[in-house]
């Protein structure tokens, strides 16, 4: 058994935001009782053996060993939930494997993580998928993946979608590959209703971009570039959006780049419940300045934008036009990122810093309150993909995240494979003091 005591717990699905004490039982990996602060050591205990879990005594008794730690004060929080993270296996695990990205979720407070499918092989078969699943279940978190929409990412030909959800995929995606064929996403989108799951898509179109990864403004003049322009964006959300409307399937529209983007998707939401976005924390905190002044270490699919952008997905992020915050962790290798910047491969890591960055952009400037964030970092995701998370509850899973808002810390030393970072030494707020994933203690 463990217990947490006087942690400040913030529940974004109940609503309940106060100091509690926290009983988990790690043999069935679920919370066990949630107390008011200073309920005593008896009281819980009792609470213990009502709920069918036998005999145990406290420090002066050998049976049943419990394990106290006084938090002090720092906040309890639903395991964190990212359903945007590349961790590059099979077929790169030099950038990144499950294991080490498995391990850098934790470090950053993460839970659950949903893999994307532009893997090598493609998750497009159940040999690949359960060969990424079966891994995951050996890392202490809770790691799911999409599987593809198309075969080899090509665009061409449908999945077994059906068979391929059966088999344990949590949704659908080509992530890094737009769907260019519009009546393939039709039916891919009726698919995924029926199977119960969402499709999530990177929205970029291809035919309009010269250079990928970097803004056709002042960071492509910068480096003398074409660049990539902000309607390769808008194009495909505004086509998906009348697609998805029109098939009221569940849509996420992933790491979303332009204001104009996030307007499109907030008028959609207006029409129906099955329009979902996401923003990642480099997009919410950096503008295309930070592709100058950090080269390719800044460079990403789509690219960071214009001030005017950034303060718009912030805004779509205040009223809800975007419902989740997710890293879309991309690991690459210190030589690969070191190339000219049009030969760079794009991609950040996110995984370790996320939490951090919610909380010196979005919560100490007064953007969100801190149950917001939390929910956007949780909750939202989670409820997205289905997933048994997102929230605190005797009984509910004991994926949980300590953490203290108060202390800083120095981006350095990833536990990720790479350091694909443009944050690398800079101070940040918020220590993730534990990560409790099935009522253990996760190792990052």
């Amino acid at each position: 058994m463990l217990l947490l005591k006087n942690g400040y717990i913030l529940d974004p699905a109940s609503g309940i935001e106060g100091y509690r004490d926290i009983l988990i039982d790690s043999r069935s990996g679920k919370i066990v009782r949630i107390a008011p602060q200073g309920t005593s050591a008896g009281e819980i205990l009792q609470a213990f053996r009502s709920a069918g879990y036998g005999e145990a005594r406290w420090e002066d008794g050998s049976d049943g060993p419990v394990e106290e730690i006084d938090l002090n004060g720092q906040f309890v929080v639903p395991g964190l939930v990212d359903v945007h993270v590349h961790f590059r296996d099979p077929g790169f695990t030099y950038k990144e494997d499950i294991h080490t990205g498995a391990h850098s979720a934790a470090r950053g407070g993460f839970t659950s993580v949903v893999l994307m499918a532009n893997t090598k092989p493609a998750v497009d078969h159940p040999e690949t998928l359960a060969y990424v699943l079966e891994k995951g279940r050996e890392t202490g978190i809770h790691v799911y993946t999409c599987a593809n929409v198309t075969m080899g990412l090509q665009g061409k030909e449908l999945t077994d979608m059906e068979g391929l959800s059966s088999l344990g995929a949590a949704g659908f995606t080509d992530d890094g590959i737009p769907l260019m064929d519009e009546t393939l996403l039709r039916e891919a989108l009726r698919r995924a209703a029926k199977c119960g799951k969402p499709i999530s898509l990177h929205e970029e179109n291809p035919a309009l971009i010269t250079n990928n990864g970097v803004n056709a403004g002042k960071a492509a003049a910068h480096y003398h570039l074409g660049g990539s322009p902000r309607e390769a964006e808008i194009s495909m959300v505004e086509r998906d959006l009348r697609i998805a409307l029109e098939e009221e399937a569940d849509l996420s529209i992933q790491h979303i780049s332009t204001k104009e983007a996030v307007e499109l998707v907030r008028q959609a939401k207006k029409k129906s419940g099955h329009i979902y976005a996401e923003a990642t924390p480099h997009h919410f905190t950096l503008t295309e300045e930070a592709v100058i002044s950090h080269g390719a270490l800044a460079k990403m699919n789509p690219p960071l934008r214009e001030e005017a952008d950034r303060l718009a997905i912030i805004e779509g992020l205040q009223d809800g036009t975007i419902d989740m915050i997710a890293t879309d962790h991309a690991p690459h290798s210190t030589e690969e990122k070191e190339r000219p910047i049009t030969e760079a491969p794009s991609g950040i890591i996110g995984l370790e810093t996320a939490l951090s960055l919610g909380i010196r952009e979005l919560v100490n400037k007064g953007y969100l309150s801190m149950m917001e964030l939390i929910g956007k970092m949780s909750l939202a995701p989670a409820k997205l993909y289905h997933l048994d998370a997102g929230y605190l509850k005797e009984g509910g899973p004991a994926d949980l995240t300590v953490f203290d808002p108060r202390k800083e810390w120095t981006v350095e030393n990833f536990v990720s494979k790479a350091a694909n970072s443009p944050f690398i030494g800079e101070r940040l707020p918020g220590v993730v003091s534990y990560t409790i994933c099935g009522g253990k203690m996760i190792d990052s």
